[in-house]
């Protein structure tokens, strides 16, 4: 019997090792996923005049990425190490693929891809799509490969005894931190913030994210492919059930408190910011989710639900810096609480425990046992990481700023980055995009050049006739503002219908997978009223101003003299027969 067993351990070991392999790709695939997440999330939080090119920068941050990774950031992550800093750039992947490791390219490239993908969402709706490219491909080739070395890669602080197992401050922090800078010198969108004369911040403004559904959708992908984040690099089954449990605890605990707090403080609990709560926990528990036990992942839940609430508070009414999705409260300080969570509840009785210090002697977190050793570990990479982050990524966005521009202008940003990033009337077919007034006032306050309505309206009604009709087609969203302003001077009555059209306006085709869309029907709403006592021209004037923007699409007024009307009811004629009834 002890031969069989002599026998079978090699046999156990090979099928385990080979078992693990294929979870290893696996991982990689739920990691990969997660990009499909991060767009959604994005595209449902921000407006939907810029849906299609929040889709098209996740798409191109894993693709660039790719390319990067391949040229230069590979090696600099996982290459020979070079005095700590830095892995010895090379080709092997192009020279030695026969012997290449396949699977840790993968695996490391879709962490790669993932740290880019996190500043897009602090910085959507007014970052130029030529901008954005360069900064992720910089990031992917240059400044993640560079510190995630220093991590995982035999840098100095893994030789120290740092421990960041799957990414709160290697991914998550930098990229977080990356998304503070590039939200601060980009500068908040048009109208998020009302500022006095002296330029103090006075009022932040909402902007509700245009599908809810579609951001709970891809905060769900999330969770389900950071079981991949954190688990991939797991070699055993008892190591991997505790990740799993851990990477379950802390995301539910942190929503479940968000939950709580949002309801006591706002009177409703708060559907966004539970979501931005689930991705919050996940962020922090990244970190220590293999060395940490259920109650130790509790309390880093429950911090991370409050956490988030803060961050996005604070960068909204302290900083004020705009960030539409709360990528850097959920990001840049979940992946620090992460990271210094690790030295305060790493506990060695975990299952697969190993973390030890340069000497090798186990260390732990300070309430399992009672050692700050490794918290001030967990400081010194905090603090090392953040810094080089800080450093280099202010150095990209100013040289970037001052050579191709990080900013669209306020025109483009306005009308929406699909229509002039992209050529995209919508990015949903037949549904018409909607532009606030606090975007036009805002842009005219701050002095951009916007059409004004300078041509006078004269000349299209005759004196003697006994009334006038004027139709009105214009967006469905302005009709609530026409009605408002037809009140105020008298107009009362008016017909109301929906209707679909497209005007003959030229040089403003769109393309579709390269073939041009001849006619694309939008949605309008078409008012028609019949106008006796009040002055028709005072009608058109006051139309005009509650419903122009200065874009195509603003709509038309038609005004058409009457000569003759018959009240069915009493059989007056005339003008007698427009009058209300005494």
């Amino acid at each position: 019997m002890e031969e069989v067993v002599e026998v079978a351990t090699p046999v156990l070991d090979a099928i385990s090792s080979s078992t693990f392999g294929v979870w290893f790709l696996i991982g990689a695939a739920l990691v990969f996923w997660m990009q499909a997440g991060f767009a959604m999330v994005e595209t449902g939080f921000t407006r939907a005049k810029n849906a299609g090119n929040i889709i098209m920068k996740n798409l191109m941050d894993f693709c660039i990425g790719t390319v990067m990774f391949m040229i230069i950031g590979f090696s600099l992550l996982l290459g020979e190490d070079w005095l700590g800093f830095i892995g010895k750039p090379g080709f092997d992947l192009f020279t030695g693929y026969g012997s290449f490791d396949w699977s840790n390219f993968v695996f490391n490239l879709v962490f790669c891809a993932t740290t880019a993908t996190i500043v897009s969402g602090a910085m959507a709706e007014r970052t130029k799509f030529l901008s954005y490219c360069v900064y992720s491909a910089v990031i992917s080739g240059l400044i993640y490969p560079i510190e995630a070395h220093w991590i995982w890669g035999g840098g100095w602080l893994s030789q120290m005894g740092f421990h960041d197992f799957a990414g709160s401050c290697a991914i998550h922090m930098v990229g977080g931190i990356s998304a503070l800078i590039g939200a601060w010198l980009l500068g908040p969108r048009i109208g998020k913030f009302t500022r006095d004369a002296s330029g103090k911040v006075t009022k932040v403004h909402a902007f509700p994210g245009h599908n809810l559904p579609m951001g709970a959708l891809g905060c769900f992908i999330l969770w389900f492919g950071w079981y991949g984040f954190n688990g991939a690099a797991c070699t055993t089954v008892e190591q991997l059930g505790s990740v799993f449990l851990t990477t379950t605890i802390a995301p539910a605990i942190a929503t479940v408190t968000c939950m709580i707090f949002t309801w006591i403080k706002y009177g409703k609990p708060d559907v966004s910011m539970c979501l931005n709560a689930s991705l919050a926990g996940l962020v922090a528990i990244t970190a220590p989710c293999d060395v940490t036990d259920a109650a130790g992942a509790a309390v880093i839940g429950i911090v991370a639900g409050l956490l988030v609430v803060f961050g996005v508070w604070f960068l909204d009414n302290v900083l004020h810096i705009d960030d539409p999705v709360g990528a850097v409260a959920v990001h840049c300080l979940n992946g620090i609480w992460g990271t210094l969570a690790t030295g305060l509840f790493a506990n060695p009785a975990v299952p697969g425990y190993g973390i030890a210090n340069a000497a090798g002697e186990t260390i732990g977190g300070l309430f399992y046992t009672g050692s700050a050793e490794l918290l001030k570990l967990q400081f010194i990479g905090f603090g090392s990481v953040a810094l080089y982050t800080v450093i280099t990524m202010i150095i990209v966005f100013l040289l970037i700023k001052i050579t191709l521009g990080l900013r669209v202008t306020a025109e483009e940003e306005i009308l929406g980055l699909d229509k002039l990033e992209h050529g995209i009337d919508s990015s949903y077919s037949g549904i018409a995009m909607q532009f606030s007034a606090e975007e036009i006032e805002e842009a005219k306050e701050e002095g951009i050049a916007i059409p004004d309505m300078a041509v006078p309206v004269q000349g299209f009604a005759s004196s003697d006739a006994i009334a006038h009709k004027v139709v009105i087609i214009t967006r469905q969203n302005k009709f609530e503002a026409l009605k408002r302003a037809m009140n105020e001077i008298g107009v009362t009555g008016m017909t109301v219908s929906n209707v679909m059209g497209c005007g003959m306006q030229k040089g403003a085709s769109e393309f579709y997978r390269g073939t041009p869309v001849e006619i694309n029907l939008l949605p309008k709403i078409k008012v028609e009223t019949v106008i006796s006592k009040v002055p028709v021209e005072d009608v058109v004037k006051v139309a005009r101003k509650a419903l122009y923007t200065g874009h195509i699409g603003d709509g038309k007024i038609f005004v058409s003299d009457i000569s003759g009307v018959v009240k069915i009811r009493t059989g007056e004629t005339g003008a007698d027969a427009l009058q209300n009834d005494k």
